[in-house]
């Protein structure tokens, strides 16, 4: 419970600019990770999904306030709440989840391409001005996600939690109680 929140906000407070590769799919934690990069590179074929609201779980790791910075409040409460829904790349990148999307089986070398676009740029300029923009956009975020550990505890304690797992492995749909 402690360590996604950590991984997140030290790959979101690295000095170095951090781009990611989406190839396949990408679900629950995946995006957790991939909104805490810089940038990311989804291949046309790849999706998305966040599932954790149909497992009767809150979505962690300090990633709700990051999806709203790149999506706004509508599209992220879709993400989020209507975990069954698969995010293509296309709708993806309209959504500005990702910023760009490469052809199968090219993301990491598109990825790599906007690396190289960046490491062309004066480091110092280049950390200086990601500090200002993440320390602009997320210095309410602490407020907003303090609370991710406690209510994922609290949602894993819930009969809605179980069943919700129970009908995941046993791939029925859920019939929560909100209890």
């Amino acid at each position: 419970m402690k360590l996604g929140p950590r991984l997140t906000r030290a790959w979101q407070d690295m000095e170095q600019i951090t781009i990611g590769a989406i190839e396949g799919f990408c679900v629950g934690g995946g995006v957790a990770l991939a909104v805490a990069l810089d940038f990311r590179v989804m291949a046309r074929d790849a999706h998305m999904r966040v599932p954790e609201i149909a497992l009767g779980m809150n979505m962690s790791w300090q990633s709700v306030p990051r999806m709203l910075h790149l999506m706004g409040p509508a599209r992220t409460k879709q993400a989020v709440i209507l975990a069954d829904q698969r995010i293509s790349a296309t709708e993806a990148y309209e959504w500005r989840l990702v910023e760009e999307v490469a052809d199968p089986g090219k993301a990491f070398d598109a990825a790599m391409a906007l690396a190289t676009k960046v490491a062309a740029q004066p480091p110092l300029s280049v950390a200086m001005t990601k500090l200002t923009v993440n320390r602009l956009t997320h210095v309410l975020d602490d407020l907003a996600s303090h609370m991710d550990v406690d209510q994922f505890a609290l949602a894993s304690m819930t009969e809605d939690h179980k069943e919700g797992v129970a009908a995941f492995l046993e791939r029925r749909k859920p019939r929560f109680k909100g209890r």
